[in-house]
């Protein structure tokens, strides 16, 4: 009986649809696993399609494609170690995110997911049957257990594979990023360990898919819980794992243990990488955005540039009559802090064209928020037809705080592809700015140093649409408009908790309305990166034709 077991993670980025190219990923990391002399080579789940694949798996050829792919890697990595590869599954009438063991030319051992998550961004009870508890699949003489993600997640899997002789866990995964989630999975995991008294191992995907961005961070768990080893976070790599048999049963053999940065890196990493991955995975190779000399469009400004690099990304100056000198000034200077092209676009030539062909339908009545209004959507014209012409994206810059209260011009300011803040509190804007000033990395592909000059950190905030305006005319201070946002939003709470928290009951309920009012908005609001549980899009599924309103 071997004492030594080597399993070669591959911790790598698949394209959703994308099979032949993941399969090929896949037959690489077989390739790198036989030259290590593993017995195992795994990949994490739904690998071979991509994953978060919504509806898309549910289409006949679709899946059927897929399960193609993978027996025919069976046929090619016959020679060598066994292949783990998460892919779709048929039993009879039922689809399956299933988990397949290939080794010897065949398609050797199949698992099941038996627990569909159902919440957050997952819809996985509609898109696939339930599997059956199952047992352990046999590597030559060694027996393991594989709970498909969310199978970890709860203790019924686990286990059942450890009664039924499994001598350590696998995990695939396809588990994305929110702000704290590595504790949640160490917890998490801790408890599987705990109960089955087996060592766990943890692979997890990387790279960004639409909203989502899976963030690595694989990981070794041994009886008790001693970490045995910790790949990094939201880079592709691999790893090399012996498992050694002692008396006591099987063991991880020490490894390196990566760094984990904390919340504000990984919040900015995940911005950045899933800039990256959408515009590589959808075909873009430049960006544009409108810099305004305000913070959020500097920051959007600056991921892009940490994504994509200085020489594809153009910002546009697009100033009106209300634009102010230090925005101007500003503007450039961000521009140039970060070396990317900056073009100069008065707007007010246009913007008195449309005024006049509007006059005679406007006669007799009082400017307002509509005259305003024709300044972001020329704005977003001008912006858009750039992009046509040079097949450069246009990046949206409106932060969290925006998004959820409405504060954006649809059609204007709302115009764009992607969205990179969409989930990033106004208040943690400012200090993902000094974040980013004092800190670089080598995966960032700006320049050192700050970037963003003091001034437009700590300035009011202001749209510029009228003379002397301020965000703080319209809407509560933004410590206080995030707190409430907190409350109501990330916490699904109340006005009366928003009163209990100590805020003004006024300013919860004109925010509660704000937010349900502005649902349409966010319907047809460009995608943007997830950071926390309760992001606006498929975590947050709202009716726009809603009267509710909490009269607490």
């Amino acid at each position: 009986m071997t004492d030594r077991f080597r399993i070669t993670l591959a911790q790598l980025n698949p394209v959703v649809g994308d099979i032949a190219g993941n399969a090929a990923r896949a037959r690489e990391a077989w390739e790198k696993g036989k030259a290590a002399e593993a017995d195992l080579v795994a990949l994490p789940e739904m690998f071979v399609t991509g994953y978060n694949t919504q509806d898309l798996i549910e289409k006949p050829i679709f899946h059927q494609t897929a399960i193609a792919a993978i027996e025919a890697l069976a046929k090619d990595c016959a020679d060598g170690p066994a292949l783990a590869i998460g892919g779709p599954a048929l039993e009879g009438a039922g689809l399956y995110n299933g988990y397949y063991i290939l080794r010897g030319g065949k398609i050797a051992s199949r698992v099941l997911k038996h627990n569909l998550p159902n919440e957050t961004v997952f819809d996985e009870v509609r898109l696939y049957d339930s599997g059956p508890l199952g047992g352990p699949y046999s590597v030559g003489n060694t027996r393991i257990g594989s709970p498909i993600c969310e199978d970890a997640w709860h203790p019924e899997v686990p286990e059942t594979l450890a009664e039924t002789g499994a001598e350590f866990l696998l995990v695939p995964n396809g588990s994305p990023y929110y702000r704290g989630k590595m504790d949640t999975r160490f917890n998490q995991m801790v408890a599987r360990v705990v109960e089955t008294g087996l060592p766990l191992i943890y692979l997890n995907m990387v790279g960004g898919q639409d909203d989502q961005v899976f963030d690595g961070g694989s990981f070794g768990l041994n009886p008790g819980g001693e970490m045995a080893f910790h790949m990094p976070v939201f880079d592709e790599c691999y790893a090399n794992i012996d498992m050694v048999r002692g008396d006591e049963g099987w063991r991880i053999a020490a490894g390196d243990k990566a760094h984990i940065p904390d919340d504000w890196e990984q919040d900015y990493r995940c911005m950045v990488q899933s800039l990256r991955d959408y515009c590589g995975k959808t075909g873009f190779g430049k960006v544009l955005l409108g810099l305004s000399g305000g913070i959020d469009s500097a920051i959007v400004a600056t991921i892009a540039v940490d994504a994509l690099g200085p020489d594809n990304v153009r910002c546009v100056m697009l100033p009106s009559e209300y634009t102010s000198q230090h925005s101007l000034e500003d503007a450039e200077a961000v521009a140039k802090a970060l070396g990317c092209r900056y073009d100069y676009v008065p707007i007010s030539q246009g913007r008195q064209a449309i005024t006049e062909t509007l006059a005679p339908l406007f006669e007799g009545t009082q400017p307002d928020v509509t005259e305003e209004n024709i300044q972001s959507r020329l704005r977003g014209l001008l912006l858009m037809s750039l992009s046509n012409k040079f097949g450069e994206m246009l990046l949206t810059t409106g932060n969290k705080s925006e998004v959820a209260v409405g504060y954006a011009t649809i059609y204007g300011d709302m115009a764009g592809g992607y969205n990179p803040i969409k989930d990033l509190y106004k208040t943690r804007v400012f200090e993902q700015c000094r974040w980013r000033n004092a800190n670089h990395r080598d995966w960032m592909m700006g320049p050192e140093g700050e970037v963003i000059p003091d001034r437009i950190i700590t300035k009011p905030p202001s749209a510029e649409l009228r003379e002397d305006q301020k965000d703080s005319d319209s809407l509560p201070d933004y410590p206080v408009l995030d707190a409430i946002l907190n409350i109501l939003v990330d916490l699904d709470g109340s006005v009366e908790d928003c009163v209990a928290a100590g805020y003004a009951r006024e300013d919860a309920q004109r925010v509660e309305h704000l937010i349900y009012i502005s649902e349409y908005k966010r319907f047809q609001s460009a995608p943007g990166t997830r950071l926390t549980k309760r992001a606006f899009w498929l975590d947050r599924r709202y009716p726009i034709v809603n009267r509710w309103r909490d009269r607490g």
